[in-house]
């Protein structure tokens, strides 16, 4: 009996977009807040939620206006910067000090005061932004870091900031029709006035929504998420959705906004980024692959015998796609052998994650979760399938669940 999934787009990014804060940016790989709120459903007792991998802090955000207590592990300091300034609760003064500082950086962008400022080191950045749309955007920029600083100088400077990267990506050649970032056949021009008129309407949406404080707290901490917490804090539910392993760069979509706010200043940084994350692949990314090590031998016997047919598979760079395979879920391992301990009793656990294929190869990704989870003591491990991901019949997305182990004392 053959079982109809379908791919349910309330499921994805496309949900969030027009949601308050939820859609202030457009990341393709953030999870939708539909999914996050049908977890929390009917769940009154959990009060302090984990998001150990956070992304654009969907989870946190979602949790918060629920009223709960929520912390987010990131390592990319843009990520946490934007999750921050997104589950914030904002007073009406620095709403209004946000708006008057964006409106004199408005009336700055007149004829005579467009000129040629800094521009960020992003490779054939004409693909992006023809030369007169960057140069005005580049002059908003400069008046902007004037009037305000640069990203993090205050709250109501993060508001402005969040408005002009989304101006940036709405004002670029990217195409967004499909699940990663493509360019369109040619590049728009814009004049100043559909500029300033573009920010104005973005900052109007972005601060009438800063005004729905969320009834709970957010908060994204710089943290690795296979290490352990140092601290005395206990969870009692986790909801997430990890990166992949499906070779798709999470950092790749973040450089334009990344660059703009300087938290890229080149491309070697952002291969570093993808190396540090669980599954990045950026640049030396994948060609540290070669010499990587496992720190962990006892691995499910399921893993083993994946990444050993993808190595045998004869497909180009099969070594190193194995490699890949391995590492991912030997970080994983990590992850969830660490998480064991800032878990309350009864806490559970949700994970939004795809399956892949490498060569033919099937990675069963929710499968090799339920090995290592039962591997490392979680109870009433299951599954289910979210939705369908795309046209290939076998990619779909779990919700791979399980109870926390028993703690001895």
């Amino acid at each position: 009996m053959t079982i109809k999934v379908s791919q349910r787009s309330d499921y994805t990014f496309k949900y969030n977009r027009k949601l308050g804060r939820h859609g202030w940016l457009r990341l393709t790989p953030a999870y939708s807040v539909k999914l996050v709120e049908e977890l929390l459903e009917n769940d009154l007792n959990s009060k302090t939620i984990l998001d150990p991998f956070s992304g654009t802090a969907t989870t946190g955000l979602a949790s918060a206006e629920r009223g709960k207590e929520s912390y987010l592990y990131e390592i990319n300091p843009f990520l946490i910067w934007f999750g921050n300034a997104k589950c914030r609760k904002y007073s009406t003064s620095e709403i209004d000090q946000a708006s008057l500082l964006a409106d004199l950086a408005v009336k700055k962008l007149t004829p005579l005061n467009i000129s040629d400022y800094w521009v960020p080191n992003i490779h054939n950045i004409e693909r992006w932004w023809c030369a007169s749309t960057l140069k005005i955007l580049s002059t908003l920029r400069q008046e902007l870091t004037v009037l305000c600083g640069e990203p993090g100088s205050s709250p109501s400077a993060n508001l402005i900031w969040i408005a002009f990267c989304r101006l940036v990506i709405e004002t670029s050649s990217a195409a967004f029709n499909h699940v990663s970032m493509s360019f369109q056949n040619q590049v728009t021009t814009f004049n100043i006035e559909e500029i300033s008129a573009l920010f104005i309407d973005i900052l109007d949406a972005i601060f009438n929504s800063a005004l729905n404080n969320p009834s709970g707290s957010a908060e994204v901490l710089r943290f690795d998420s296979r290490n352990a917490e140092n601290s005395q804090r206990l969870y009692d539910r986790v909801i997430t959705s990890p990166p992949y392993p499906n070779r798709i760069s999470y950092i790749r979509e973040l450089r334009p906004y990344m660059y703009w706010t300087k938290f890229l200043t080149e491309a070697r940084e952002a291969g570093d980024l993808d190396w540090e994350a669980i599954g990045g692949t950026w640049g030396v990314a994948t060609s540290r692959l070669a010499d990587w090590k496992p720190i962990v031998s006892d691995l499910p016997s399921s893993l083993l015998e994946t990444t050993l047919a993808i190595q045998e598979s004869n497909g180009k760079n099969a070594f190193l796609m194995a490699q890949y395979v391995f590492k991912y879920f030997h970080d994983m391992y990590l992850h969830f052998k660490n998480l064991k301990e800032r878990l309350n009793a009864d806490a559970t656990i949700n994970y939004i994650i795809g399956n892949s294929t490498f060569f033919n190869v099937p990675v069963h990704s929710e499968k090799l979760y339920s090995d290592i989870l039962c591997s490392l003591g979680y109870r009433d491990i299951g599954y289910r399938i979210v939705r369908k991901r795309n046209s290939k019949k076998e990619l779909y997305e779990f919700d791979v669940y399980a109870v926390a182990p028993v703690q001895v004392s």
